[in-house]
């Protein structure tokens, strides 16, 4: 089976974060859409229809025959088996919503309607962190069938039923309270929630990521692998490799990959009015409204923030941006700006390219040709 995500016609409409990754590598609930698939289908070659500066870091592979895929659609069991049931020519619409052409080329011919209660569909940006809830069950609930978890030690302590919680191969909780009376706890592999942190589910801790001490975490939260997160946290996905490791509060909030956010960094997520809120439109170039009540801060990757830095409801902050100062920043921050602030000069490229590459050797990665040139295009 060869499946081919596409980016149709989102690619700046979950921008920032889209600007150095495709949308099937978008990450709500346990997964991004490209491992769902591989969890789906394991024997799948899984690959993208994206930006062409973006191809040779996600590259396209098609075949004779291929299933062309939205990558805004997030799949659970049922849409899968509607998938797997698609005819070669045939074109799948669930919900109104493109789904799926199975075919050597992408069509929208011969349409097969269906119908489905539980699509989870991406239509904007913040659908992400909206969806969460429903993506981090389908997924707990797939992932975890006749799967046995590891036990939780006495020092914790758990409110609600036992199968709501699941705890991965060499996970490590001491001294934490867990709720999992309304929604499922997910601990992944090698992953750390250290003493006297509270969690009320759902929560994703994924592999090798770290909870520090006393952290708070509510509201359907993802923490990417290898993320190191503290303070209070309120449905919030961070993609990975990302590092909130201090107080300060972060909800209803995007935070890409290799992102550090220093100690008591906040946001606000509703605005003083409890109005509706605008945010940046990266296809208009222009502030949105929106019809949220709720968000936070939308950070690509590669952004960090100075200590004590203060966000306004639903800023979003571009690639490699290094935001500093005493002052509220902009609603929109651009990629690589340094300071954060209006009339904030430009990140010398070289030095941007030295700092990302000084945090991934950190953990053991280092910027590839391919990265360097997705940063030569964004900077240009």
């Amino acid at each position: 089976m060869n499946i081919i995500l596409q980016d149709l016609e989102n690619h700046l409409t979950f921008a920032p974060l889209t600007l150095t990754r495709p949308v099937g590598n978008l990450r709500a609930g346990m997964f991004t859409n490209d491992e769902r698939y591989k969890l789906y289908f394991p024997d799948a070659e899984v690959s993208y229809e994206t930006e062409e500066y973006l191809s040779g870091k996600f590259p396209l592979n098609k075949k004779a025959d291929n299933y062309w895929i939205n990558g805004a659609v997030i799949p659970n069991e049922e849409l899968v088996e509607m998938i797997q049931s698609t005819e070669i020519d045939q074109t799948l619409v669930v919900n109104g919503v493109f789904v799926c052409h199975r075919g050597a080329e992408c069509s929208v011919e011969n349409k097969r309607y269906e119908t489905l209660d539980s699509l989870i569909y991406m239509k904007k940006r913040w659908n992400l962190y909206q969806c969460n809830h429903a993506a981090l069950k389908a997924d707990f609930d797939f992932y975890t069938k006749n799967k046995k978890s590891f036990i939780l030690s006495k020092s914790n302590t758990l409110i609600g039923p036992e199968e709501n919680l699941f705890i991965d191969e060499g996970a490590t909780i001491e001294g934490a309270i867990i709720n999992v009376k309304d929604a499922p706890v997910y601990i992944g592999e090698n992953a750390e929630v250290m003493e006297g942190s509270l969690i009320r589910g759902g929560l994703a801790l994924c592999d090798n990521a770290v909870l520090k001490m006393g952290t708070k975490s509510y509201g359907s939260t993802t923490i990417g692998p290898f993320c190191k997160v503290g303070g209070e946290v309120n449905n919030v996905i961070f993609h990975g490799y990302s590092n909130k490791g201090h107080e300060g509060f972060i909800g209803n909030s995007l935070i890409g990959e290799w992102c550090n956010l220093g100690a008591d960094t906040n946001c606000s997520n509703l605005k003083n009015n409890y109005g509706t809120v605008k945010t940046h439109d990266y296809k208009l170039d222009q502030l949105e409204q929106t019809d949220v009540q709720f968000m936070g801060i939308t950070m690509g990757d590669h952004a960090k923030t100075g200590i004590n830095t203060m966000f306004n409801t639903a800023t979003v902050i571009g690639v490699s941006a290094n935001v500093f100062g005493a002052d509220f920043p902009p609603k929109h921050i651009l990629n690589f700006s340094w300071g954060g602030h209006e009339g904030a000069s430009k990140f010398d490229f070289d030095k941007s390219i030295e700092v990302a590459n000084n945090m991934m050797i950190r953990r053991g990665k280092e910027m590839t040709s391919d990265d360097v040139k997705i940063f030569k295009k964004l900077y240009s």
